[in-house]
């Protein structure tokens, strides 16, 4: 099939309409922020506290250093390609092996339709329960919610971030309203601060390390989001220039205040309180001492998780548009709608993705699958990045330092090794995952055979 290179850069079938250009620097930096905020901080600090006990602020502290080594290495592959189809482009150009690009553009798209879900879950949760008291059943309340989301990812991208900036606006708030909560309790002599040093395992040894990986993995999820952003680069004006500065001002913005909300929860809220809530900082504004109503904390925290599936889907159509360009997926799945010039086919097919995986598996289970699957896919970026120095572009980009994406690689294996105490229902569930990824590219693969035979 012929293609044409159309405005934003991208080999598209011919006659297909091209993305539209449309993120600035400061529209994409809020993207960055509201793609990292979110469901991870609103509802799986409790479970990462369950873990580490009340010195939840030291998963945080790591899972932003993890992060940031990984974000450097993204920020110099979008520079040198500023494409779509993020990891599976790099995967690609890097070992050119087809069955492992598709099974790491595989394992991004399930990562971002687990969070998605595990955030339709959140919105189902203890945040929903303080506003109504409906008994709809929990899953058919993600799932319209999908849906709707859905909906509005097919309006348009710029509907989508400027909702999105409007959402993550709103969910700052509320972060700020925690913090604020925690400088008045300390002001005032509020609060536990021996919590902050107390572990959750006991002893010094392997227990205590095993603990502390595994409640940073867990926290993790709270972290991803900033890789997602590099599948906008066919819709941000100067890729080049505005990636850079957006992905590390945004990773460094919400990890600065994961740790400061890490820190006021455990010193309001006994771990053991913060585990058992699916709203967990609800329950640290319950605990503040301050007069903040506390359903409109639950309204801010809906809002919140709201942003972080309307995100994820949307980032999960643009991966399928990027794999159709490159011939990882079917041509069909880069279809756009004429008017709109947003990828219809790929809406649609993620979002029947979700809807089935909304139904499996609690908060902390998706949370950390999702996790698990982007960390492996963060260790072959971060070699990605290393074997591709060999490949010159003909215009500037960022470089990280060679240190970065080494280590970026090895602490991203650990995270994801057994040394992490994971439950073994998150392998499970990625493992199946995984499994149905081959199956889908073995059947692709004979469909492009026949294709060229016939």
């Amino acid at each position: 099939m012929s293609t044409t290179e159309t405005t934003t850069g991208a080999s598209t079938p011919a006659g297909e309409p091209g993305l539209k250009r449309v993120l600035g620097p400061k529209l994409l930096i809020l993207f960055v922020i509201g793609d990292i905020l979110g469901t991870g901080i609103y509802a799986t600090t409790g479970k990462v506290a369950g873990k580490v006990g009340g010195a939840l602020w030291l998963p945080f502290v790591i899972g932003f250093v993890v992060a940031i080594l990984t974000a450097a290495s993204y920020v110099e592959l979008v520079g040198k390609y500023p494409k779509a189809a993020g990891a599976a482009l790099y995967t690609q150009k890097a070992f050119k092996l087809p069955f492992l690009t598709f099974i790491v553009a595989f394992m991004v798209m399930c990562s971002g339709l687990s969070s998605a879900s595990a955030a339709a879950r959140a919105f189902s949760g203890d945040y929903l329960g303080e506003l109504t008291n409906d008994a709809l059943p929990p899953t058919l309340i993600a799932i319209l919610f999908i849906v709707l989301l859905a909906a509005l990812n097919l309006r348009g991208v710029s509907e989508s971030v400027k909702t999105n900036v409007v959402l993550t606006v709103v969910e700052l708030t509320g972060l700020l309203i925690i913090l604020v909560i925690g400088a008045w309790a300390v002001l005032t002599g509020g609060g536990e601060p021996s919590r902050l040093t107390e572990f959750e395992a006991s002893g010094t040894g392997y227990a205590l390390i095993t603990g502390v990986l595994g409640a940073t993995a867990l926290g993790f999820f709270a972290f991803v989001g900033f890789e997602d952003s590099v599948n906008m680069a066919e819709e941000t004006k100067d890729p080049n220039r505005t990636f850079p500065r957006a992905i590390f001002i945004g990773v460094a913005v919400t990890g600065t205040i994961y740790v400061l909300v890490a820190l006021v929860s455990s010193l309001l809220v006994d771990h053991k309180t913060l585990e058992g809530s699916s709203g967990p900082l609800l329950e640290v504004v319950k605990a503040g001492g301050v007069d903040f109503p506390h359903k409109l904390f639950a309204l801010i925290a809906l809002f919140a998780v709201t942003n972080s599936a309307l995100i994820n889907i949307m980032m999960a159509s643009r991966l399928c548009y990027g794999m159709a360009n490159e011939r990882i997926l079917p041509r069909g799945m880069a279809r756009v709608l004429p008017r709109r010039r947003t990828p219809v086919v790929g809406i649609v097919f993620v979002t029947l993705l979700a809807i089935g995986l909304v139904s499996t598996g609690e908060i902390e289970g998706l949370g950390d699958t999702t996790a698990f699957l982007l960390l492996c896919v963060f260790a072959v970026v971060n070699v990605a990045v290393l074997v591709l120095r060999r490949d010159r572009v003909d215009h500037a980009h960022f470089r990280t330092p060679t240190v970065l994406p080494v280590l970026g690689a090895i602490t991203a294996l650990i995270l994801a090794s057994p040394l992490a105490d994971r439950p073994a229902d998150v392998y499970i569930r990625a493992g199946v995952l995984l499994a149905i990824g081959i199956g889908l590219w073995a059947v692709n693969k004979l469909v492009l055979r026949v294709r060229d035979e016939s």
